[in-house]
């Protein structure tokens, strides 16, 4: 798990950070198909936690979130990428949560407080998943680069792999 952390996160500060790797075919396609198998990898070890029936539950929730937000952004004349100072401040909001939870937690486990931490997550990352469908689509306020291909599959890939992560701490039974 150690390992996979460290590749997931070094590849994703590379193609995060460094525009030069993630433009050069055909590096951009291996360091993305390295992060997506680290990634693939640390969510199936998480997900081996929980009993079977929740993350096929999970999985079908996040696959219809996701294909309905989507079809969303492609035919709404909502704008979602001039909303970044909303997504801004709801992802403070995330954080600092997180951190008082961080807190909080080890010394009194509140069952509720992690539901609603989660569903907070899973509202964040999917109005996240819309601006960035929007973003890549490009006919909006703002738009990505065509050649930025790599980065904006990055992020849309993320995002759906918060939403099922968020997903799975709301509905996800531990396994026995």
């Amino acid at each position: 798990m150690l390992y996979h952390s460290a590749v997931f996160f070094v590849t994703y500060l590379v193609l995060a950070c460094c525009s030069a790797p993630r433009r050069y075919f055909p590096w951009n396609l291996i360091l993305l198909s390295i992060f997506t198998v680290s990634m693939a990898c640390m969510l199936a070890f998480i997900s081996s936690y929980y009993n079977t029936k929740s993350v096929l539950l999970c999985l079908g929730i996040t696959a219809m979130v996701c294909l309905s937000v989507t079809i969303f952004s492609f035919q709404t004349k909502f704008d979602f990428t001039s909303c970044q100072g909303v997504l801004f401040v709801l992802m403070m909001v995330l954080f600092f949560s997180g951190i008082v939870m961080a807190i909080v937690l080890p010394y009194r486990y509140v069952p509720w407080l992690h539901v609603v931490y989660a569903i907070l997550g899973a509202i964040v990352f999917t109005m996240f998943l819309a601006f960035d469908t929007q973003l890549l689509m490009g006919n909006r306020r703002y738009a990505m680069s065509p050649e930025e291909y790599i980065f904006g599959a990055l992020n849309i890939y993320l995002d759906i792999i918060y939403v099922f992560s968020f997903f799975l701490q709301i509905f996800g039974s531990q396994r026995e």
